[in-house]
This record gives structure tokens, C-alpha cells and sequence, in this order.
């Protein structure tokens, strides 16, 4: 019966972690490492983050190149243009590599997978309308360079997208194995007895009070009796 309460108490502890969200932050040195992975899902994350990766670097170096200033086009868009060119360039240069360290070091982490997914999503909205307005007003090179980069996003986007929605099932179908385990250990581990509480409601006797002894009262003084009339 002890063991059977010991694995319960695992299995709960199993439970719980896998239902705490998964923070980004740093573990404390004295916590236990974390369970190894599986190498078919590292493999899968490498080959994802190695295309973020290379896209990305295509990206910054093709933006580089891109001369919005000699685009035909007003004032405004070109001003409009460059400031998300160079928007984009910061991101793949400082933010996104953090990020990818993050899921490198935590590679089924929802919450850091879910964190690159994210930045890729925003990189997605900026990036497209820089392609098209260099497909507008832009060389023919800068589009085909520009437009090729967008379609090597959206698939590694796409991938980390399926990636993502895999491990969530995975994870849930883990928590629900662990759910049925845990009342099945329930329903076969016997209630521990209830304790006996002994109530002593019995009051010992009472002692009879004492008595003050009262003190006789002196009988009051007689009166002085009348002086008795002189004999005759």
C-alpha cells in the first residue's frame, strides 16, 4: 500500500508540471534537469530553426541591398518603406536569435516554440508589404529576391505551426494517460483509517466550599436598672 501511494504522489507530480505553463525563464541551478527529448523531435526542431536561420540571413542581406530611396515612388511611401526595412533587418539581427537560443535550449517548451511563432507571424506582416512595394515601384531583382525570402518564411513559419500543434497533442494525450493512472491508483489504494480522537468530557468533583465560622455576637448590655426609692 505505501508503494502504490508513492507512485500516486509521482504521477500527481507529473500531472501538475505537465499542467503549469511552461515560463522562458531561467531554472534555478538546485532544480532537477529537465526529462530528455526525444531525438525525433530534435531533429524535426533543428531542420526548423536551421530554416528560420538561413531565411532569415537572406533576408537582412537582401534588404540590404534593396534601394528604396531610388524606388519610383512619393516621398511617403518610400519613408514609410524604409522605416520597416529597417524594423525588419533589427529583428533578424538581435531579437529572432534570442528567441531561437530560447527553443534551442528548451526544445518542446510551448511557450517558447509559441514565442518564435509569434515573432515569425509579425516578420510575416511587416516583410510582405516591403515585397510588394518593391515589386511596384522597385527593380525586378529586389521583388524576385524580396518575394522568394517571403515564401521561405511563410514555410518555416508553416512548419513550426504543425510542429506546435503536434506537441500540444502530444502533451495533452500525456496528461490525460497520467489523469486515468492517477484514479485508477485512487480507486485501488484503500482509504487510510481514520484516526481516534478520545474526548475526556468528564469533570472531576467538585470540592464542598468552605464555610466561614461566624463569630458569636455578644448578647447586648442590660440597661442600668432605676435606683431603688430610699426606704422610709
Amino acid at each position: 500500500m505505501a508503494t502504490s501511494r508513492k507512485l500516486l504522489s509521482v504521477l500527481a507530480g507529473c500531472a501538475l508540471a505537465l499542467l503549469a505553463p511552461a515560463a522562458a525563464s531561467a531554472q534555478s541551478p538546485n532544480n532537477d534537469p529537465p526529462a530528455p527529448v526525444a531525438y525525433a523531435s530534435v531533429s524535426e526542431l533543428n531542420s526548423i530553426l536551421a530554416q528560420v536561420r538561413d531565411v532569415a540571413h537572406s533576408i537582412d542581406g537582401d534588404l540590404a541591398k534593396t534601394r528604396v530611396d531610388k524606388w519610383k515612388a512619393d516621398a511617403a511611401t518610400k519613408r514609410d518603406a524604409q522605416g520597416n526595412v529597417e524594423s525588419i533587418r533589427r529583428n533578424v539581427q538581435t531579437a529572432l536569435p534570442e528567441i531561437l537560443t530560447q527553443l534551442n535550449n528548451a526544445p518542446e517548451d510551448l511557450a517558447a516554440s509559441f514565442k518564435l511563432y509569434r515573432n515569425l507571424d509579425a516578420l510575416f506582416d511587416v516583410f510582405g508589404p516591403v515585397a510588394e512595394s518593391a515589386g511596384a515601384f522597385g527593380s525586378k531583382d529586389e521583388y524576385q529576391n524580396l518575394s522568394n525570402d517571403l515564401n521561405a518564411l511563410q514555410s518555416a513559419r508553416h512548419a513550426l505551426g504543425e510542429r506546435m500543434q503536434n506537441l500540444a497533442a502530444s502533451k495533452e494525450s500525456e496528461l490525460a494517460r497520467l489523469r486515468n493512472q492517477i484514479k485508477t491508483l485512487q480507486a485501488a489504494t484503500p482509504p487510510a483509517p481514520p484516526k481516534k480522537v478520545i474526548v475526556d468530557d468528564t469533570e472531576p468533583p467538585k470540592k464542598p466550599a468552605k464555610k466561614k465560622a461566624t463569630k458569636p455576637v455578644a448578647p447586648p448590655a442590660p440597661a442600668n436598672p432605676q435606683s431603688a426609692p430610699p426606704a422610709k
